[in-house]
């Protein structure tokens, strides 16, 4: 009678065990439930957010190259023919038209002395914006200039005496005249022009040009 006590005192025991292991079990399997349903929607939230923000983003960069500076001159329809002569441009510096077969370099270049605008105008079709000052710009804002373009691709520096402000940027069929440096313009213009919209061979070389 002892012995059938014992036995059935150790089944129940044993199905306490296993109840209490099966419980815990399911308390495991709702944790890792509630815990992927959480981080799901988390990563959806950031996800959402995020893309929320580049969608944002990218269109503030759009409606940026799409409206113009202020004061920017265009010209639209420039021609774009190989010539071996010096050209008549109806605008100083050139902004676009028949060029020299060799472009100028325009890797973040900066030339001591004037270059020929039939080269810089070929580096323009290539996407690149030139940057020209004459002898009203004084030495700060030449070196402000030389620093900037030298850490800007698809861009070159260059003085020009016959433009009438002491500073111009140009991109092909855009114009922008400057009276100082720090004119936060001079920055609008190089982020919306280099390899801008306007660019007719965009990703063309800006190296391997004159000089070589």
């Amino acid at each position: 009678m002892g012995s059938t006590k014992k036995t059935s005192a150790a089944a129940e025991r044993r199905a306490e065990i296993e109840e209490l292991r099966r419980q815990e079990r399911a308390r495991e399997r709702r944790n890792k439930t509630i815990t992927v349903a959480v981080c799901a929607v988390i990563f959806t939230a950031l996800a959402g957010g995020t893309g929320y923000l580049l969608v944002t983003i990218k269109g503030e960069e759009e409606s940026a190259r799409s409206t113009p500076i202020k004061g920017e001159k265009t010209w639209e329809d420039l021609s774009r023919n190989h010539v071996p002569q010096t050209v008549s441009y109806p605008m100083t510096p050139a902004a676009g038209g028949d060029h020299a077969q060799a472009w100028m370099n325009c890797d973040g270049d900066v030339y001591a002395k004037e270059v020929p605008q039939e080269n810089a105008v070929h580096a323009l079709e290539h996407g690149a914006v030139w940057v020209t000052y004459n002898t009203k710009a004084p030495a700060a804002d030449i070196k402000t200039l030389e620093e900037t373009v030298s850490k800007t691709p698809y861009s070159l520096l260059s003085p020009h005496p016959k433009q009438k402000s002491p500073i111009t940027v140009t991109a092909w069929g855009r114009q922008l005249e400057l009276n100082t440096a720090s004119d936060p313009r001079l920055t609008t213009f190089l982020t919306k022009y280099v390899q801008g919209p306007q660019t007719p061979e965009p990703g063309a070389a800006c190296t391997n040009g004159l000089p070589t």
